[in-house]
């Protein structure tokens, strides 16, 4: 098995779910998890009739470990399946491959909300985005509420996973990129930022924003100009933003 294995697999969870993903051949769908306790009728029959149409390899479980498995007991529904997404990768294989200095990357910071990570997600890839540094901890996990908000990009979103964000963060730094957080206080505006190297720019949770551990870590800040005395974005909108400021022409 090699080493990036699990890196670039996705665990989707639900019966509804699973069966859509089954049902989308261009998806490189490779085991599917099953309950032991599962009754075989219904939905469920389709999900087996499916992947077995497919040559998808088919395992049972008990429901605790499938729950292991699914991470979520409660709304796995006794079905799991594993998705290989190839732009999937580790903070360690982010970062010990070549970087653009043109490299613009989208770090979530304490971002719960699964609609808002989807609408991140489907921005992300339209506009071309490097990577999205993606805690294990802290967000909203990828699961089904998430994909469905991504429209289906989080399939082929280049997902850059770490365990907690700081610590990544340093890594970055160590690595010469430079960590850019948003900030409606800021001098220097997004649109008129031209980065001499690759960036992480950190988008915040929607209570908090920015946490203090992050704010930190960076090397710089910029605003988004507002009229009409609004406050602040969406984060998801902010996410656009950066996403398509990278490619205003200077």
């Amino acid at each position: 098995m090699k080493p990036d294995h699990f890196e670039k697999l996705l665990v989707l969870y639900g019966r509804k779910p699973v069966l859509e993903a089954l049902m989308d051949a261009s998806l490189d769908c490779r085991t599917l998890h099953l309950a032991s306790s599962n009754r075989s009728a219904g939905i469920l029959k389709e999900i087996v009739d499916y992947a077995k149409s497919r040559d998808i390899l088919i395992r049972e479980h008990t429901r605790e470990a499938l729950g292991r498995l699914s991470k979520n007991k409660k709304q796995d529904q006794g079905v799991a399946l594993d998705i290989r997404c190839p732009s999937f990768m580790s903070i360690e294989q982010f970062l010990s491959a070549p970087i653009d200095s043109a490299t613009r990357v989208l770090a979530l910071d304490g971002v719960t909300n699964p609609q808002n990570v989807g609408m991140i997600i489907r921005s992300a890839v339209a506009s071309g985005i490097g990577g999205i540094l993606y805690p294990r901890k802290g967000v909203a996990s990828l699961g089904p509420l998430v994909i469905k908000a991504s429209a289906g990009t989080l399939f082929k979103a280049p997902i850059i996973s770490c365990e907690t964000l700081a610590p990544a963060l340093r890594q970055c730094l160590e690595n010469g990129l430079d960590i850019v957080a948003l900030d409606g206080a800021a001098p220097d505006s997004l649109f008129g930022d031209r980065p001499s190297r690759a960036a992480v720019y950190v988008l915040g949770g929607e209570t908090h924003g920015v946490s203090d551990a992050t704010r930190s870590l960076a090397t710089r800040s910029l605003s988004i100009p507002m009229a009409g005395g609004v406050e602040s974005l969406n984060v998801a909108v902010t996410a656009a933003l950066i996403g398509y400021a990278a490619q205003i022409a200077p």
